[in-house]
């Protein structure tokens, strides 16, 4: 089994319905367990040129998973999820009603056309930071340390939502072997 770390973000529709139900369905993925979760939280759109404060603001969130699945599977498996979602790949990084990233796969570094893992850029953004740490206060994101340490030096901008977790709290909390690793 593989742990992967998964951001989800939408800025288009009814984020919060949207986030559950991708969180719902990526824990009924065949070769899925549901590992932990965090709450939703929000922040300023970021766009090519930076932050933008004039388009929708987005929710944010993270799942932990176990996974059989290899990277490229999983992967297939989050576009499909996002595709029933109504995601158009038109703009990079323009407004969407779905975003799933691979963030980590334990510790593994891959880096092909389709995947690169860590994420290149999960070390500079709060919106990734603050609900993984939120979901594994253990995480470390391999090449940079721990989760917590990157949000404190990063300074976290976004607003946590009065949401229940995204998964359901009998899912299994990270367990300290596992937790550095499966960041």
């Amino acid at each position: 089994m593989t742990r992967a770390v998964i951001a989800l973000g939408a800025n288009l529709g009814d984020r919060g319905s949207t986030l559950r139900a991708a969180a719902t369905a990526i824990a009924a993925l065949p070769g899925v367990r549901p590992i932990a979760s965090s709450h939703e939280v929000e922040s300023v759109a970021v766009t090519l040129d930076g932050p933008d404060p004039t388009k929708p603001r987005y929710r944010n969130a993270v799942v932990v998973v176990d996974t059989d699945l290899g990277p490229d599977e999983l992967l297939d498996a989050l576009h499909g999820i996002e595709d029933e979602h109504g995601r158009r790949r038109a703009t990079r990084w323009g407004d969407r009603t779905l975003d799933l990233d691979v963030i980590a796969l334990d510790d593994r570094r891959i880096d092909t056309v389709t995947l690169t893992v860590p994420h290149p850029r999960a070390h500079e953004r709060a919106f990734v930071l603050a609900p993984w740490a939120d979901a594994d206060p253990g995480a470390v994101l391999p090449g940079h340390g721990p989760v917590a340490a990157l949000l404190a030096d990063l300074g976290d901008d976004t607003e946590r939502v009065d949401e229940p977790r995204l998964f359901d709290q009998q899912a299994a909390a990270p367990t300290a072997d596992r937790a550095g690793a499966a960041s």
